[in-house]
């Protein structure tokens, strides 16, 4: 028998000799496996938007948004960056939430949104360095601003707070005493927003249009009672007129598209109203001559979904006679900005997946001038932003199956060249394998062709089956495209064959294919989805055991349909769905939209409200499904969750209901702990229901 110590000796040295084995076969393993995006990786996620650029093209700046693991906050700073993608450097610093940046017209200053005084306030940095001041102190915070051309002034939008119709005289608590918080008064339609912490009650008062010296001073209001405003205020050149996008008060409470175009003239507060067709307008950029007026928005049909037109009219014309541009081209314009010379428009356009940047003269014309399998700009439930110098340089967001969102500079000149100024998540790719993207054309059950894409699996081998998600975008009227989606490349790299498609209804395919699912949501939707599905299937490399759904807001609602139509899939989770239209169209921050969409008031035809809702076929769910929502989702009320969860824990179907608290609609406000664990509670939800192993 060994010594105690000769023992203990050989124990020792089988302990390091097997330490050494199991870093040799880890370091084996790590080498063979790729590395992939988990949903950890968000916390090193960065985004890029909000971009402008000095009139000579030279110089932008721009927000990187990111996450702070320790505080469980999102913070975002202003960096600047040469227009040739050298000398990029950061602004601005700290926990603080830095947003839409403008460059003074001399290019020597930076206006700027941001906390970092305590609420969130307009401050202008010198770009040298040499100081910075915060330029308004008010409550509530200032919205959208504007440099005068000459640069003297600024034009911002605030709210002036206002009163109900009603109320009453009450008691005040005694001195010493601490009383409830009081109660709420409520007289308008819209008096609820999604965004807005609490129970998402929209303060009373208007918005309305001030001026401030730019060199600090005391702030104007220019705009008078009877009139609320939104969006941007833009400048004549002269910097004696500005248009901006207001409605009446009160008769847009009553409206679905209230908005009109304004003019004030900044000295006297004249006003004159430029349009008047029934529709909303925005976005208004006034021509470099001051002669005119471009705008965007589309005239009210009655239709669920709209084509958003250009148009252009004069600023000192009947508003009868604007001019619609490119009036052939049946798809979404955003994001119109002048040329210098003022015979041109330059904006973005949305079509089958893709953005591209077109040129619109004003004889009608219409050219493309992107090309590729890419995403400028828009983005699904996003918009990176886009700027152009007076030389003919645009800053625009691009993203691309693989390539996640950033920005890049193209000479309208040469628009097939273009110099990439951001890279923000390359520390994150570099040691990490996507899964790849595929698109797919489908016929549905009608023979209409449907356009979707595939994300495989890294390491993807076409011999296996794998699990499937078929993953369903939001809106309706909204666009899955081509840009990299962060979610989906997660679900991919746990082993899921992930689909995502655009059935009718989407935008991106014209106005009717658009309005086909008006009054019949959800409907033959439904079918375009299950023929993806049979598609995907149909390439050998999906187990048809093995399928699982989910989708959020409008997805939310046609996965919650989908489980009352058929037990195909072996599970799914519904995020933020509407689940019963009656109560949604009157807890919602949106009924008029809910009217517009069912065709009618739920007293006027309930069973048209009954027949559309997941809730009336409750009873044929056999799929267990999860619900998710957060507490303060004003959009799709957490109420439509509880209903459905109660229906189907009552009829006895495995369910679960994750409810995020302080998080509004699609729970990407509040925690970005929230959304990682969102991500997480999906793919548990399906690896507990059998989705764990690749045959």
């Amino acid at each position: 028998m060994p010594h105690a110590c000769e023992s203990t000796n050989f124990y020792n040295e089988r302990m390091r000799l097997a330490a050494l084995l199991l870093l040799l076969f880890t370091a084996v393993g790590h080498s063979a496996a790729p590395s992939v995006l988990t949903s950890g990786t968000y916390w090193d996620w960065r985004s890029v938007s909000s971009p402008d650029i000095t009139r000579d093209g030279s110089r932008v700046v721009y927000v990187l948004g990111w996450q702070d693991k320790f505080t469980d906050a999102n913070y975002s700073h202003l960096w600047l960056v040469s227009s040739n993608g050298q000398d990029r450097r950061p602004l601005t610093q700290g926990n603080y939430r830095d947003s839409a940046p403008a460059w003074s017209p001399d290019g020597r200053r930076i206006a700027f949104l941001s906390n970092r005084s305590g609420k969130n306030q307009i401050h202008v940095r010198w770009v040298d360095g040499s100081h910075e001041a915060v330029l308004t102190d008010i409550d509530p915070a200032p919205l959208a601003f504007s440099w005068s051309p000459d640069g003297r002034s600024i034009a911002y939008l605030a709210r002036v707070p206002g009163k109900p119709d009603f109320s009453v005289k009450l008691e005040a608590a005694p001195a010493g005493t601490k009383w409830a918080e009081p109660a709420s008064v409520v007289t308008r339609l819209k008096w609820r927003a999604d965004r807005t912490p609490g129970q998402g009650l929209v303060p009373y008062g208007e918005t309305h249009l001030f001026v401030i010296p730019a060199d600090g001073g005391g702030s104007r209001r220019v705009t008078p009672e009877g009139y609320s405003l939104s969006g941007r205020p833009d400048w004549s050149p002269d910097s004696r007129t500005i248009v901006f996008t207001a409605q009446r008060v009160p008769q847009g409470d009553r409206e679905l598209y209230p908005d009109d175009l304004y003019s004030v003239t900044v000295a006297d507060g004249e006003l004159r109203r430029l349009t008047t067709a029934a529709g909303p307008e925005g976005d208004a950029r006034i021509s470099p001559d001051g002669r005119r007026v471009a705008f965007l928005g589309f005239v009210d049909k009655g239709n669920a979904s709209h084509t958003t037109h250009l148009y252009v009219q004069d600023l000192g014309g009947a508003a009868e006679l604007r001019q619609e541009l490119a009036r052939a081209l049946d798809r979404n314009i955003s994001s119109a900005r002048w040329r210098a010379d003022g015979r041109a428009l330059y904006g973005i356009v949305e079509d089958q997946g893709k953005a591209h940047l077109y040129e619109f003269t004003l004889d009608g014309g219409a050219r493309q001038l992107t090309e590729g399998n890419v995403r400028w700009v828009t983005g699904y439930a996003a918009d990176s932003g886009f700027a152009l110098s007076h030389n003919g340089v645009a800053v625009m967001g691009h993203s691309a199956p693989n390539a996640p969102r950033d920005l890049a500079a193209v000479s309208i000149a040469e628009p097939g060249r273009m110099t990439m100024l951001t890279d923000v998540n390359r520390g994150v790719l570099d040691s990490r394998t996507l899964g790849d993207v595929e698109e797919i054309r489908y016929k549905s059950f009608d023979g209409r062709i449907m356009q979707g894409w595939i994300i495989k699996p890294p390491g993807f081998d076409s011999t296996k089956k794998y699990p499937m998600i078929l993953d369903i975008h939001g809106g309706p009227h909204a666009m899955y495209g081509v840009e990299f989606n962060w979610q989906m490349q997660v679900h991919a790299a746990r082993g899921f064959v992930v689909l995502y498609t655009n059935p009718r209804g989407s935008t991106g395919y014209g106005e009717e294919f658009g309005n086909v699912i008006h009054g019949k949501y959800p409907g033959d939707d439904y079918q375009d989805l299950m023929a993806g599905v049979d598609a995907l299937i149909a390439k050998g490399y999906v187990d048809p055991a093995r399928l699982f759904i989910t989708g959020g807001s409008g997805g939310g609602i046609l996965a919650a349909w989908i489980v009352t139509q058929t037990d195909r899939f072996r599970a799914a989770v519904s995020q933020y769905p509407v689940i019963n239209w009656i109560t949604q169209g009157g807890s919602s921050d949106i009924p008029l939209v809910t009217h517009r969409w069912m065709k009618s008031t739920p007293w006027e035809n309930p069973q048209q409200y009954l027949s559309r809702s997941p809730l009336s076929f409750a009873d044929k769910v056999k799929t267990p499904t999860m619900l998710l929502t957060g507490e303060e989702d004003w959009r799709t009320p957490i109420a439509q969750t509880e209903e459905f969860y109660v229906a189907l824990k009552t009829r006895g179907v495995d369910t679960a209901m994750i409810r995020f608290p302080k998080e509004p609609h699609g729970v990407r406000g509040a925690f970005p702990s929230h959304w990682v664990a969102k991500v997480e509670y999906i793919l548990g939800w399906f690896e507990h229901h059998g989705a764990q192993a690749v045959k």
